[in-house]
């Protein structure tokens, strides 16, 4: 593998940086390195390494694993690594779904099809997708992130606007709460790099 980048650099610049947005504690641990090379080798576009790690690089990423493993963290670093066309905004699904409670339908074309030209289409991830619920307004309930995901992948398949998503739920978790269809969408769009069931609690 003849990568261009060296990650053991990168990894210590990321990790200085994590100290300085996360306080002096923060450090990367042994047993989540081959995922943050992931990370980084998707962000970077590093073609070498995409195929050793079998990432498809026109795909977001779904970073999955239990509560506290640092997806969040993670994806909030990668922010310092992504190419400039690739820049993403980071937004919470509980914030959305209190969004939507507030403005209504017009959430879901905010965050899917922005204003209908093409400068409005941004990159997102969305963060701790499950933790929301079925949100009402004015009496209709609505899935709002299923909504969501399913407008994102009409723009990933015609304008290739990239989606990431971070979940502590399973796939067969994401079915049961969103349905089949959307699953079917999720594994078309994204790449899956998942944290150890058993990974614990950093925080």
């Amino acid at each position: 593998m003849n990568s261009q980048y060296n990650y053991t650099e990168i990894m210590t610049w990321l990790e200085q940086k994590g100290k300085l947005q996360f306080g002096e504690k923060f450090h990367f641990r042994e047993a989540d390195v081959i995922n943050i090379q992931k990370l980084i080798c998707y962000f970077l576009k590093d073609e070498v390494m995409a195929a050793h790690f079998n990432l498809d690089l026109s795909k977001g990423i779904l970073l999955s694993g239990p509560v506290g493993c640092g997806k969040t963290t993670l994806m909030t670093l990668m922010r310092h690594v992504a190419q400039p066309n690739y820049k993403f905004i980071v937004k919470t699904c509980r914030d959305i779904s209190f969004e939507f409670i507030k403005e209504g339908y017009q959430t879901i074309q905010k965050y899917s099809n922005g204003n209908n030209s093409h400068s409005e289409y941004r990159n997102y991830c969305f963060d701790d997708l499950g933790v929301e619920t079925n949100i009402k307004y004015y009496g209709n309930e609505c899935n709002v992130m299923a909504e969501i995901i399913l407008s994102r992948y009409d723009i990933f398949i015609s304008k290739q606007v990239i989606t990431h998503i971070t979940s502590n739920l399973s796939a067969s978790e994401i079915e049961a709460a969103y349905g089949n269809r959307v699953r079917s969408r999720l594994r078309n769009m994204l790449n899956l790099i998942a944290f150890d069931k058993d990974t614990k609690d950093k925080r």
